[in-house]
């Protein structure tokens, strides 16, 4: 029987333009062909459903995994899809390999998809970490005269609140691993621990950061397998990368230049919303442009094709495709 992998996400009515641009960034690569796609709803509109119903397997409205107070949801019903990742497999049976990417992510080049469900083949768990040479802070300090009076990272502001003092010490020297792409088997004994560990982190912690910083707590300290890949894989936008101005695509900013896998626009809340938003990046060859994070082959405010001649240019690769049976990356 052959494998059975599907890509999931989720979102709301604000993020839903997002989410469709996703949905796209995936199915224009051939290699896509036959992978399922299931989304988690956490406030689409009936109209948003209705569009991207035809372009996917399946959708299911997402519940809270416990009973939370209102006061520390504060009508945040998108948190859903954070605490429900540890739960995906149950939620959407029947699948090998389960491949989570936020809505506001987009693939860009396909090679970095393989290698995390390869990991997961592997039984570990494929993801990356804050944690490359353009990544530059890993943690806050104030100091009080010559010594460091605060010292503030993730993990540790969080373990405290959701498990205590000792375990905030325990996870404070470790780097984060990202819960924002992620790729595991079905008989990963990931997703046994990762529930028992949300739902404890539920009854005291804060319910946004709760599924970070259990990841953290079952890679770092209880030792499940990873396979943490490097971080053009899957690369945070905060950490501005350059632009490959000759082959019209987002590099590592460092040497050897290597082309950027997915895309996730962290820190950059205004352009989530707005497609329009602009921020300056360095060229390769070292000019100063303004461009969007977001995906460039498809609109997902007006639902429109953004780029005519790359579609043609990915129906001949598909072609290519069929005909040698090699796979091409467009």
């Amino acid at each position: 029987m052959s494998e059975k992998i599907t890509f999931i996400s989720s979102a709301d009515h604000k993020y839903f333009p997002m989410l469709r641009e996703w949905i796209h960034s995936i199915r224009r690569f051939p290699e896509s062909h036959g992978l399922d796609i299931c989304i988690l709803d956490v406030g689409m509109t009936e109209e948003q459903l209705a569009t991207i119903r035809p372009l996917v397997t399946v959708i299911k409205p997402a519940d809270w995994p416990k009973k939370i107070p209102a006061h520390r949801i504060r009508g945040r019903d998108f948190i859903k899809a954070c605490v429900n990742r540890p739960f995906l497999k149950d939620i959407f049976p029947g699948y090998d390999i389960y491949f989570w990417m936020d809505a506001d992510t987009w693939v860009q080049r396909w090679q970095p998809v393989e290698y995390f469900i390869e990991g997961a083949r592997r039984g570990k768990m494929s993801l990356t970490s804050q944690s490359d040479r353009a990544y530059p802070k890993g943690m806050r300090v104030k100091w009080l005269g010559d010594w460091p009076w605060k010292v503030r990272g993730f993990y540790f502001t969080n373990a405290r609140m959701a498990f205590g003092r000792d375990m905030a010490r325990k996870l404070f020297p470790f780097h984060v691993v990202l819960a924002g792409a992620f790729c595991l088997h079905k008989d990963a004994p990931h997703w046994a621990k990762w529930q028992e560990l949300i739902l404890k982190a539920l009854e005291k912690g804060k319910p946004f950061t709760a599924e970070q910083l259990t990841l953290g707590i079952m890679i770092h300290l209880e030792k499940l397998p990873a396979e943490v890949m490097p971080a053009w894989c899957h690369w945070l936008c905060e950490f501005k990368p350059k632009w490959d101005a000759a082959n019209k695509c987002w590099v590592e900013p460092f040497l050897p230049h290597e082309r950027l896998g997915i895309l996730h626009l962290s820190g950059y809340d205004r352009m989530r919303i707005d497609r329009s938003d602009t921020t300056d990046f360095q060229t390769l060859d070292g000019k100063t442009i303004q461009m969007t994070y977001r995906y460039p082959w498809f609109n997902g405010e007006t639902g429109e094709e953004t780029s005519p001649e790359r579609e043609v240019q990915l129906k001949n690769a598909a072609q290519a495709v069929t005909a040698t049976g090699n796979r091409q990356e467009p």
